[in-house]
């Protein structure tokens, strides 16, 4: 008599698809963490304020362009190509160049004339205080 393990059959399958699924999703994880364009940005916010950085490795400060319009903040600049001499050809360029863009709305208005940037190390930081008429402000609730 032929007798067929299905249950069984089904069983493996279901532990096979699973574990294709966990294989899928890390090695997709990194992938998916990765910044959306250039330059990589993170941003941190409070009720005071916001600070915002950015890595921008082979850029020269001057080269740099910081603007905010409303909630916009607009970050645009120059990375230059790197020049090793007529007689060195490329073996592998992973390193983009060339002009750049990126614009990111803010959580909340900010006091534009009030706002600094410094740069080291390939990382500028951006810090953008929150304009006065839109911080919370606490009531006092007074007994009657």
């Amino acid at each position: 008599m032929f007798r067929r393990n299905v249950p069984g059959m089904w069983e493996e399958m279901e532990r096979m698809q699973r574990d294709m699924n966990r294989l899928f999703r890390s090695s997709r994880g990194s992938r998916l963490h990765a910044a959306p364009s250039f330059p990589a940005m993170n941003i941190w916010a409070s009720d005071e304020g916001q600070l915002i950085t950015a890595e921008i490795p082979g850029v020269e400060p001057d080269d740099l362009d910081i603007s905010v319009t409303g909630e916009i903040l607009t970050l645009s600049g120059t990375r230059k190509a790197e020049h090793f001499g007529d007689e060195v050809r490329y073996h592998r360029q992973e390193r983009g160049y060339g002009r750049f863009k990126r614009s990111i709305q803010l959580p909340y208005p900010v006091q534009v004339d009030k706002i600094e940037a410094s740069f080291k190390n390939g990382v500028l930081k951006v810090s953008l205080p929150r304009a006065e008429e839109d911080k919370p402000k606490k009531i006092t609730v007074k007994s009657a």
